[in-house]
């Protein structure tokens, strides 16, 4: 996924259609001058609605796309002939899209699986014609119900990764190193804080086959959830991953020190996070030998760690176990 083309957040307008108006129409042939009243309801106007999309994984189509009109719904006519629903209009989404309203915030609901459609825009409802306002005490009612209209107005759609195992870690902790090695995802790298500006996946083949999804997050700074760096930006992708890999490097001042800033970060813009599975990997541990990894060992207690190397491939057989582990208990 390239920066320009990665898109999680879109506002758009949606407009679906009205409902086609009762027909008030009354039966008149050569031979039956009073048939009465034989007018057809309206039909219902199309909605809006948001499919989920497997393939998709941006919200980038969707950009430069702002208003949305679904059809409206036809006017019923004579012989009690319902009038034709209007057309919806089908919005395919990445899965993880959740829907807001603009106005309220309020989160309207959230496309998790492929081929799953719920309406964010419900059509109106066509009028009733006339033929239904007929009564013993009244054979002619000579009027018929108006559609309803169509809903209207500005929603916002923001995407969260789905995927097994989320990356957490400052800027140049080998995150995109990491994922360039145990998946063909090819994000950028480079020795200078914010090489990832965007999410990226990549399908992490385990042993028979197996695989899961891991998310590198753009790196996370002190204070990210309070809007400093990129990191409030795309800390809700990690509230959809199953398990919270914490990436400090080996060359740290402070291993235990920055992982607890970081899970300090996470609490804060959502405590739920801190009820996630974690994992510690501690990145280019190629530099360190027996000893400094049994100094390292007794600082850090009561969290499950893994020493890894992604030049040197160190450590991440075991990781990957530790991960399948955790996701199939």
């Amino acid at each position: 996924m390239a920066g320009t083309s990665f898109v999680d957040y879109v506002k758009i307008h949606c407009h679906s259609g009205n409902g086609g108006g009762g027909s008030a129409h009354l039966r008149r042939e050569k031979f039956i001058q009073k048939g009465g009243p034989d007018g057809g309801d309206g039909g219902r106007g199309g909605h809006v609605i948001l499919v989920g999309n497997e393939q998709l994984w941006t919200l980038l189509h969707l950009k430069y796309r702002k208003h949305i009109t679904a059809q409206d719904g036809k006017n019923g006519t004579s012989a009690k002939s319902t009038g034709a629903c209007g057309e919806d209009v089908y919005v395919e989404v990445p899965l993880g899209t959740i829907a807001k309203d603009a106005e309220t915030g309020e989160q309207l609901f959230e496309i998790t699986k492929h081929g799953e459609e719920k309406i964010i825009a419900k059509g109106g409802r066509g009028g009733l014609g006339n033929v239904n306002f007929k009564s013993a005490t009244f054979q002619t009612p000579r009027y018929a119900q108006p559609g309803e209209e169509g809903e209207e107005g500005w929603k916002i759609l923001e995407l969260k990764i789905l995927a097994d195992v989320g990356l957490v870690g400052f800027p140049n902790a080998g995150k995109s190193t990491l994922l360039s090695v145990v998946s063909a995802a090819k994000p950028k790298i480079a020795d200078y804080a914010f090489t990832t500006l965007v999410p990226n996946l990549g399908i992490v083949s385990y042993r028979d086959d197996k695989s899961f999804i891991m998310a590198d997050i753009p790196g996370i700074i002190e204070g990210a959830s309070e809007g400093k760096g990129l990191g409030l930006r795309f800390l809700r992708h990690i509230e959809r991953n199953s398990i919270l890999l914490f990436m400090v490097p080996a060359d740290s001042k402070d291993i235990l020190g920055e992982y607890n800033i970081l899970l300090e970060e996470l609490r804060k813009y959502n405590p739920e996070l801190i009820d996630k599975s974690r994992i510690l990997a501690i990145s280019k541990s190629d530099m360190l030998d027996d000893e400094l990894k049994r100094e390292i060992k007794k600082t850090i207690k009561n969290i499950p760690f893994v020493f890894i190397s992604s030049i040197t491939n160190q450590g991440l057989t075991d990781l990957k176990d530790y991960i399948w582990k955790e996701l199939n208990p």
